[in-house]
């Protein structure tokens, strides 16, 4: 797989508008651990190689067990690997990046505002689709994951 294009050369001003999103979901107040998390999990969803390599290694620099990245795919089997949050992070993350097939049933939305408020919820969402923009960004243009740029 051969990169495309450099979408931050040809179009810096697009990425910097993204980087403001970006930048806006950190200082939410949604833990940095749930938001990696869940970039992670949308990274596993859309096949994002770049993407799940980085989120991979942002999760271990953070302190994230090699047992919970291993098993995020299956955090449903996981038991009390993840907590209540993470669960109904994770839940609402795979409704929503598969929007086309799901169409958000209410009782997601149920399950997610019953541990989450208004704006963490909207917060998360706003995460979810940053991330599901730069996965389509980065699949698209076959951006080189870290591990196998050297």
């Amino acid at each position: 797989m051969s990169k495309r294009l450099d979408y931050n050369q040809i179009a810096p001003a697009g990425l910097k508008a993204l980087g403001g999103v970006y930048g806006y979901v950190t200082q939410s107040k949604l833990p940095a651990t749930l938001v990696e998390l869940v970039y992670l999990r949308i990274s596993q969803i859309n096949n994002c190689a770049y993407c799940l390599d980085t989120h991979t290694r942002d999760l271990l620099k953070k302190g994230v067990g090699i047992e919970k990245l291993a098993l995020l795919q299956a955090w449903r089997e996981a038991g009390a690997l993840f907590d209540e949050r993470e669960r109904a992070a994770l839940a609402w993350t795979e409704t929503v990046t598969r929007v086309a097939e799901t169409n958000v049933p209410e009782e997601a939305y149920q399950a997610a505002r019953a541990v989450f408020d208004e704006r963490e919820l909207v917060d998360l969402t706003i995460a979810i689709s940053l991330m599901n923009a730069y996965n389509r960004m980065a699949i698209s243009f076959r951006a080189t994951p870290p591990a196998i740029a050297a």
